[in-house]
């Protein structure tokens, strides 16, 4: 087990391609007392961290348009892995798609925020989740 991470502490997973808001999600996310945060920079990497032998992620924090695979594939496949399905999602993005809302909701996401966003409110939404 890594070092930083306290037992029993919840462990949230960031996925997100920009090195900026992923950072600000972390900040916002540190917020939350005892919350340890993992950044993927990638879906592809977001699932080796999932499927590894680290901490069990309680929450999933993912960007929808990303290279390689995009975050409705990750959800599609966290979705569909017995181990991950009920791990709550919850999606930041700058997708304007007007179908995007349903697409998402569809696939059992716990929330959705279109960028511009507040990370505060990100934040008040994963600690209902952990509660």
């Amino acid at each position: 087990m890594m070092p930083d991470v306290v037992d029993g502490a919840p462990t949230v997973l960031i996925v997100e391609d920009s090195e900026n808001t992923a950072a600000t999600l972390e900040i916002a996310l540190l917020g939350i007392p005892g919350l340890t945060v993992l950044i993927a920079s990638s879906a592809v990497e977001a699932l080796r961290i999932l499927n590894g032998p680290g901490p069990a992620i309680r929450a999933i924090v993912t960007d929808l348009n990303m290279p390689r695979m995009d975050g409705f594939e990750l959800i599609r496949r966290v979705r569909a892995d017995r181990r991950l399905a009920a791990t709550p999602i919850i999606v930041v993005s700058a997708d304007t798609d007007p179908a995007t809302p349903e697409r998402i909701a569809q696939l059992g996401v716990s929330g959705f925020f279109p960028k511009p966003y507040s990370p505060a409110q990100v934040r008040r939404k994963l600690e209902q989740i952990l509660r």
